[in-house]
Parts: C-alpha cells; sequence; structure tokens
C-alpha cells in the first residue's frame, strides 16, 4: 500500500507535472491551439491566462505578454508567425 502524498510535497509535485505539460506543448509545436480548443476545451493561452491570474493572485504583476511566453518558451508573435498553420485564429477563452 503507497504512503499519502504530505501535503509539503503535494505542491512541489503539481508544479513538476505543470513544467511537463509545458515542455510537453513546447515540444509539440505541430499540435495548433484550435486543435487544443477543439479536443481538450483549453489551449496554450488558455493556461497562460491561467498563470498570470494565479500569479496576481499572489500579488505579482505580470502582462499577458510575459504570461505567454512563459507557457509558449518565447514571444507569442515569434511563435505564431514560426509554427501557427492555417487561418489566423485565436482563442480568448
Amino acid at each position: 500500500m503507497s504512503n499519502p502524498i504530505p501535503e509539503s510535497e503535494r505542491t512541489e509535485i503539481e508544479a513538476a507535472a505543470f513544467r511537463r505539460l509545458v515542455e510537453h506543448l513546447r515540444d509539440r509545436t505541430d499540435v495548433q491551439n484550435i486543435d487544443l480548443m477543439n479536443l481538450a476545451g483549453f489551449c496554450r493561452n488558455c493556461l497562460s491566462k491561467w498563470y498570470r491570474a494565479e500569479a496576481q493572485e499572489r500579488g505579482f504583476d505580470l502582462s499577458d505578454p510575459q504570461a505567454r511566453e512563459e507557457i509558449y518558451g518565447m514571444p507569442y508573435e515569434d511563435w505564431k508567425a514560426r509554427y501557427q498553420a492555417g487561418p489566423k485564429q485565436e482563442h480568448h477563452g
């Protein structure tokens, strides 16, 4: 039987899982945001908005472009120019 995860470790595990998700999305530049929205109901932009909201709740003033760069690993405009395929659609959810 496994031991329950202590609350002191839970945040570290969740943060590591978040970093893996972000890295996975950075690596999978072939997966378009519109595809993520259609299949999963969220995209990289949603994730950046959640990141920004959580930072602001903790007193950190983070702009939308800064939050997107945290998720995309580069300025959003650069990512769009390099990797966005098809019509230039943007989700604002």
